[in-house]
């Protein structure tokens, strides 16, 4: 007798595995945005489209890092304590007028800059003034310190010439700070990627609106909402979309002539009522649709003309998944960044799972720490892909590759923090 299939993911046909859809991704994309010059404190999260290169040192001079005395090494006794006198005094933007001559001290303070003589010579190595004993005019130094201590040396930051951030970064605070070290006021960047949003169904209701029988709340637009934000998108948001081909083909096109991207949510699947794949092709094409994953099998990639389109799949958790692991990528190499594979993270599993071999999954997990200090990942006790809860209970994703069908406690895995890929 014939058995009936308990696996709802099972369907006809050959699905793409996962990393040739990525590997797709990152042959087919690259910058479709224009360049624009913003000024520093604009340009946070802002991808470069020019390469800096330090136009000066930085730091421009030799400097002390503490308050103390600054020294010739080779002045110093190395088993008895030294006594010198003090010659001039340095301060921070108040440098002394005066080298340092062989056989003094220089007093200095923490930033003072320590000026060369004509031979470029300056004192070599500080002393915290803690460790010394000052008296008329004279400093006594104990023996033991090292050559160079406590000095810094021009251009140890940044050395002239050198680059300071490279194209297609995607800029940090710390990417602020030292464009400013280097002077800069403002950066040369790509424009934000402008991308449309909407989500279809008849089922789909705006939230705070009174739910009919049969209704749900329209969560996935308010998450890819949210995701773009992250991404720095400038986003068009179309709203709901009833399950009509000529209002999803109108929208559609709409969508693609004012927008640098689309993405949809749901009516990419196989249903009488999935009306988005159809009105794509209709359009444009479909370079991929249906991969060999969960969750998110039905995830759609292509254009609407010449403008790329996202089918993401229906399912809120699902939506969370591919977003990440699909549309991330390519809306950032979309936007000019050439940075968009995130960091994994081994950790311990805290569970025994089974999956099908040949295709790849993502569980939603919380990290915790074992009484070795070693981390350890918690799965959520459903593995659905509508349940949105277990996405919230979640620190990120444990990913599981095609060829493996078996998890087992205390097996090593690969975790992929949310912080490290919803940003």
């Amino acid at each position: 007798m014939a058995q009936l299939s308990d696996d709802c993911f099972a369907f006809g046909g050959s699905l793409k595995p996962a990393e040739e859809a990525l590997q797709q991704i990152e042959r087919a994309s690259r910058p479709i945005v224009e360049t624009e010059s913003i000024p520093l404190n604009s340009a946070t999260g802002r991808v470069l489209s020019e390469t800096l290169i330090a136009k000066s040192n930085v730091p421009p001079h030799d400097n002390a890092a503490v308050d103390g005395y600054a020294v010739y090494y080779d002045d110093l006794n190395t088993e008895t304590e030294t006594r010198l006198e003090i010659s001039s005094i340095s301060k921070a933007g108040n440098p002394s007028k005066k080298p340092t001559k062989r056989g003094t001290a220089l007093r200095v303070f923490t930033g003072a800059a320590i000026i060369p003589d004509n031979n470029g010579e300056s004192p070599d190595t500080i002393f915290m003034q803690e460790d010394c004993r000052e008296e008329n005019g004279f400093v006594t130094f104990p023996p033991g310190i090292k050559k160079g201590a406590n000095k810094r040396f021009s251009g140890e930051d940044l050395e002239s010439g050198k680059t300071v951030l490279a194209h297609g970064h995607r800029l940090r605070p710390q990417d602020i700070g030292i464009a400013a070290t280097a002077g800069l006021t403002t950066l040369p960047v790509y424009r934000r990627l402008k991308v449309a949003i909407l989500s279809t169904g008849d089922e789909i209701h705006e939230p705070g609106t009174v739910l009919p029988q049969g209704g749900v709340y329209d969560a996935n637009r308010y998450t890819i909402h949210s995701l773009l934000e992250g991404l720095g998108c400038c986003i068009s948001d179309l709203g709901i979309i009833q399950d009509d081909k000529s209002a999803i083909y109108d929208s559609l096109a709409l969508a693609a002539t004012e927008n640098d991207a689309v993405i949809t949510s749901g009516g990419v699947s196989t249903g009488i009522e999935d009306h988005v794949k159809n009105a794509v092709e209709a359009q444009g094409n479909l370079h991929f649709w249906r991969l060999a994953i969960r969750p998110g099998r039905p995830i759609a990639l292509g254009q609407i003309a010449d403008v790329p389109f996202i089918g993401l799949p229906g399912n809120p958790v699902a939506v969370i998944v591919t977003f990440m692991i699909f549309a991330r990528p390519l809306l950032l190499r979309l936007g000019g960044c050439t940075e968009t594979k995130p960091r994994s993270y081994k950790v311990l599993s805290g569970f025994n799972y089974k999956k099908k071999k040949g295709r790849r999954e993502w569980l939603r997990v919380k990290i915790r720490s074992d009484n070795q200090g070693e981390l350890v990942a918690e799965k959520f006790s459903r593995d659905g892909a509508g349940i949105l809860s277990s996405a919230v209970f979640a620190d990120g994703l444990i990913e599981i590759e095609e060829d493996i069908t078996q998890i087992n406690l205390g097996d090593n895995l690969w975790f992929l923090p949310f912080n490290e890929i919803l940003r």
